[in-house]
């Protein structure tokens, strides 16, 4: 936080910014193997020959001349006369850099992560990230809660990646958790609601994404709590809506299976998205609750 407010005062960039670019690339530098994981204080990868110049024969120069001559995005951001790669200051400062030629507020922002990412989805999660640390004015948004919440009978087992029949050959991408009509469904984390409404396959369901872009998906409500809406912020243990049967067929049909939360969990890598296991993140936050 340190750091990010350092960068706040030295460029008017609001600190949330730079937290939430530093958390979607540390993210995307876990979900990936073709990219080192981070070591230092900072997630933002750039590449040597970024850094020092794709023409600059030496790719560990720390000189800021010859990094600037050869048009590399290093810089000195700490005043020490170098422009270290592994100093997340002058790491941090290179992106406030790049940022600052196009203004400080949201509208500018947008347009500065559009052209370093060239990539919709990755200016659309920094975004959420930033709306999420200037709400809660905290970095730690990691904590969860499992869906249902204490004193109300549930099961479930893992059926991740088994078979379904209806609406053709596909897999069951999350787990059922059965319990009775209307017991209340929380949030499962920290995040912004990015979907809200009817699917033929989950009936009416929401969709959360989460600080680490894990999107968080529940579906076959019964309902959904007052308030919420697409761009909304939640946190682990907000009521989001009830155990229901919705789905399978057009807006309103119902009642085509036992009343379940269908809970299902996806990864952004800065590329694609993906399906992975809920079954085990559900058993840690069922001990947790």
């Amino acid at each position: 936080m340190g750091l990010y407010k350092k960068m706040d005062a030295l460029t008017q960039i609001p600190w949330y910014y730079f937290a939430a670019i530093d958390q979607y690339e540390r993210s995307v530098r876990l979900a990936r193997r073709d990219i080192p994981k981070a070591s230092g204080i900072t997630g933002i990868y750039i590449k040597e020959q970024d850094w020092t110049g794709i023409l600059n024969p030496n790719l560990k120069d720390d000189n800021p001349s010859t990094i600037a001559f050869f048009d590399g995005k290093g810089v000195d951001g700490n005043g020490d006369g170098k422009a270290s790669l592994d100093d997340s200051e002058d790491v941090m400062y290179s992106i406030a850099e790049f940022l600052l030629p196009y203004g400080v507020h949201e509208y500018n922002i947008r347009i500065a992560l559009w052209n370093y990412y060239k990539r919709d989805k990755a200016v659309g999660l920094i975004m959420e990230k930033a709306k999420l640390y200037k709400t809660f004015e905290k970095l730690d948004l990691d904590g969860k809660a499992f869906p249902l919440p204490k004193g109300f009978n549930y099961s479930y087992r893992n059926t991740w990646g088994d078979a379904r029949g209806w609406g053709g050959r596909r897999i069951h991408e999350g787990t059922d958790i059965f319990a009775d009509y209307g017991v209340p469904v929380r949030s499962t984390c920290y995040g912004i609601i990015e979907m809200k409404g009817w699917n033929k396959y989950g009936g009416w369901r929401l969709g959360i994404r989460d600080i680490n872009n894990t999107y968080h998906y529940f579906a076959h409500l019964s309902g959904f709590a007052k308030d919420l809406k697409v761009g909304g912020v939640v946190k682990p243990g907000q009521l989001i809506g009830g155990v229901g049967s919705s789905g399978y067929g057009p807006p309103g049909t119902s009642g085509k299976f036992p009343p379940h939360l269908h809970y299902g969990m996806y990864k952004d890598n800065g590329r694609t998205e993906w399906s992975f296991d809920p079954y085990p993140y559900l058993r840690l936050w069922e001990h947790q609750k």
